[in-house]
């Protein structure tokens, strides 16, 4: 299946697969998609960055091939890594005469005892994959450095194979929530588009394309208390994802309508921190007023 030639088949497609792109987002992916360029996209952590590499996967039959960054990730853990446990059996099996010989040797370092990591199977996957590069923001200035290496022109040099070079390049998206700045070396490598919190009209959308059995008037009133929740100063506030989960929660339960006594029973969906549990407990009246 190929990608779609203008935005709104794009836009169209993505809403198909239950992902509500604005004409920002979908133009963004669409010269991504076309050019072959990493897209970069920021933004407040549960608006829905990850899930636009998911749901395009899943949309287009493309393998989704993700790569979550952390603090200490290295190259190794991203590239390959060579299956010392099955190469210890093979040596075990190899008889005295055959573990002298240097082709026997050379054997245990073929494609058979190696490892895929993410980045070497997107290379190989090429653009029958999307590559996610998940919170790259968490890694450390040596691993973005690396990865703009890789993002140059995809191919991977393995001492004891050769280079393995992607025919034509996945599509590729990184995400970043901001706990540090990148650099401007990776920023220039990408497409760049900033995912906000979306108005509460949009907001009410999302949800019900993610939800279509929601009760509307419901999932309205917890869409306003959600952005009543954004305005407090909490240490993190809630996402779309958190608004999903509370519409979610509040359904399963059978509640049709957001109270306080409601609010507070349910908290547990939308609100993560015990400090701001207490916050939004002392404002639970005005949160859910006219809600």
């Amino acid at each position: 299946m190929e990608y779609p030639a203008t935005v709104g088949e794009l836009t169209r497609s993505l809403r198909q697969g239950g992902y509500l792109a604005d004409r920002g987002l979908a133009t963004a992916l669409l010269v991504s998609l076309s050019l072959r360029r990493p897209v970069l996209l920021e933004g407040e952590v549960g608006v829905g960055k990850t899930e636009v590499a998911k749901v395009l996967a899943a949309t287009f039959g493309r393998k989704l091939i993700r790569l979550q960054c952390y603090e200490g990730i290295d190259t190794n853990q991203a590239l390959y890594e060579w299956d010392y446990a099955r190469q210890m059996l093979q040596i075990r099996a190899l008889s005295e005469h055959q573990a002298t010989d240097e082709q026997a040797v050379d054997r245990l370092f073929g494609p058979k005892f190696l490892l895929e990591r993410p980045l070497l199977e997107a290379v190989r996957s090429g653009d029958q994959a999307v590559l996610l590069i998940d919170e790259v923001d968490r890694a450390d200035d040596e691993f973005e450095a690396f990865l703009l290496e890789v993002l140059s022109d995809f191919q991977i040099s393995i001492p004891e194979i050769g280079t393995i070079k992607a025919e034509s390049a996945p599509a590729v998206i990184l995400t970043s929530n901001r706990t540090r700045e990148l650099h401007d070396a990776l920023r220039r490598r990408c497409l760049y588009h900033w995912i906000g919190y979306p108005t509460q009209q949009r907001e009410v959308e999302i949800v019900l394309v993610r939800e279509p059995a929601a009760v509307e008037d419901l999932t309205r009133k917890v869409v306003r208390a959600v952005h009543r929740l954004r305005e407090l100063d909490l240490a993190k506030p809630p996402g779309v994802a958190e608004t999903i989960d509370w519409v979610r929660t509040l359904g399963f339960l059978g509640e049709t309508d957001l109270t306080p006594e409601t609010a507070g029973d349910t908290l547990g969906a939308v609100i993560k921190d015990r400090d701001d549990l207490d916050l939004v407990r002392d404002n639970l009246e005005e949160i859910t007023s006219g809600a």
